[in-house]
């Protein structure tokens, strides 16, 4: 039953005044700090003003997207893992587990199919997890394994952090928050403020954590998964299946509009309702995104607006040495241990300019200051490789210089490699580097022109990341499906 507007605006004023009470108690309990050099001071002024915001911003969550207690939080707990233990997918990092008597090998399985399966289809993974099991099949041999190692075997599995965060990081019992859990948790608890914003990303991980069995963490996390993968889905979720379905707000937003609608009734919060009108929940979807009837408990999470990728230039060389000691062997430099593709081998390169004029002299001062003295005139445009990563469409001015009558250079500065073909398709190269090897290929077969450019303006095989999932990071696509188009596509 609709409760009065008198009601309504009575629980708004005492959540109000609430909220500005425990802000006052906050805010009063800061020491005060004596005074400070000018810098100093505007530090301390900076910290304090963050403090402040922060303390708002928790106190201006409403309850209604939060759970109540401890027994609210344990059927829960209890309803996901009962339909977990009946409904799951056999996936090898799941046998594996099962089969698994140690429980630190157990929980190492887990979380090496988790960190794998972020952003990636489990078709994908399956291939990359059997060969990592077989080669660090506990914590102990991935701990003794370099990072070299670790990114040779990532090649081509995209987002190699992934493959750092692995090595460095240690199993603990701790929540998932991936593509699939931010869905579930904001539809789950009605959370309509873009999953992409710093804050609504840190109460989805306060969500988590506040959720997982202590007991099951592992179980809990795929749970969650494998709920938001084949059931929670994206479009057209089965709602008739969630174990959880009770204890979704979206769902019982839905059937308040719909029962609203038969009666035609104007649409209006619940007394228990969260009030998005107000703007004072930062929870909410903001008044200017009204409830869309056609699209039910699809109306969470917000899709948050797609930024393009920045559009950015190199200039690239494939330098290789033709009559080598032991044949012929192409030069390799290693990136950077922070930033993108963190510690992978590439061809030397620099920076060129978005107008697509190469910077041809600073190219070949790069090269020689790799590997000595070269003939310039040997440096040839091959065409561009186009790549798209995560957030950056990176564009590769391709050049090839053959080293053919010349002594071989036998110097290897520190952070360089000369490898042998063979060696470049098994070393940890990222996958723009392999395209832009099968244009120089192509060029050195005679199967590919000078004069032609060739596009590969194809996105890397994972697909971009939004903003919400660059925070949180993910672990599952929805469920794959079988049919004969699908896979197809999937191929391609």
């Amino acid at each position: 039953m609709k409760k009065p507007r008198t009601a309504v605006r009575t629980c708004r004023r005492k959540q109000a005044s609430s909220q500005e009470g425990r802000e006052k108690q906050v805010l009063s309990s800061s020491p005060v700090k004596p005074s400070t050099p000018d810098g100093e001071e505007l530090r301390l002024s900076q910290g304090l003003a963050r403090r402040q915001k922060e303390v708002v911003l928790r106190a201006s969550v409403s309850p209604y997207h939060l759970f109540r207690d401890t027994a609210e939080v344990t059927v829960f707990r209890e309803n996901l893992l009962s339909w977990y233990d009946r409904e799951k997918r056999d996936l090898p990092w799941r046998r594996r587990a099962e089969g698994e008597v140690d429980p630190d090998r157990r929980a190492y399985a887990v979380w090496v199919s988790e960190v794998m399966l972020q952003q990636t289809q489990v078709a994908t993974v399956i291939d990359y997890y059997t060969r990592w099991m077989q080669k660090w099949p506990t914590l102990q041999d991935l701990a003794s394994a370099s990072l070299e190692e670790v990114n040779q075997l990532w090649a081509g599995l995209g987002y190699y952090s992934r493959g750092r965060w692995l090595q460095e990081g240690a199993q603990k019992a701790t929540g998932v928050v991936d593509g699939n859990v931010v869905r579930v948790l904001c539809r789950v608890r009605a959370i309509g403020a873009d999953p992409g914003s710093t804050f609504v990303s840190q109460q989805l991980w306060s969500l988590a954590q506040q959720l997982v069995d202590p007991a099951r963490p592992g179980d809990f996390n795929q749970a969650a998964m494998e709920l938001g993968a084949t059931v929670c889905t994206p479009q057209h979720p089965r709602c008739s299946q969630c174990p959880v379905q009770s204890m979704c707000r979206a769902h019982q937003r839905v059937e308040r509009e719909q029962l609203l609608a038969s009666q035609s009734l104007p649409s209006s919060p619940d007394v228990e309702e969260c009030a998005p009108s107000t703007g004072q929940c930062q929870l909410c979807a903001p008044p200017t995104e009204p409830w869309n009837q056609t699209l039910g408990v699809a109306n969470f999470p917000r899709k948050a607006s797609r930024r393009p990728p920045r559009e950015e230039c190199s200039a690239i060389c494939v330098l290789e040495q033709l009559r080598a000691l032991g044949g012929a062997r192409i030069l390799l430099v290693q990136r950077p241990k922070s930033g993108l593709l963190a510690g992978l081998w590439e061809f030397p390169s620099v920076t060129a300019e978005p107008s697509g004029r190469c910077p041809r002299e600073a190219l070949l001062q790069e090269l020689q200051s790799w590997a000595g003295p070269l003939p310039a005139t040997h440096l040839q445009h091959l065409g561009q490789v186009v790549h798209t990563f995560s957030h950056i469409k990176l564009t590769y001015q391709v050049y090839g210089l053959a080293l053919e009558g010349q002594t071989p250079v036998t110097i290897t500065p520190p952070g360089t490699r000369w490898l042998t073909r063979e060696e470049f398709h098994t070393a940890a190269v990222s996958t723009a580097m392999k395209k832009v090897f099968r244009v120089y290929e192509g060029q050195r077969l005679g199967t590919c022109k000078r004069s032609k450019t060739s596009q590969v303006s194809t996105p890397s095989t994972r697909r971009k990341l939004s903003p919400g999932q660059q925070v949180l990071d993910s672990f599952f696509r929805p469920h794959i499906p079988t049919d004969a188009s699908s896979l197809k596509s999937m191929a391609q």
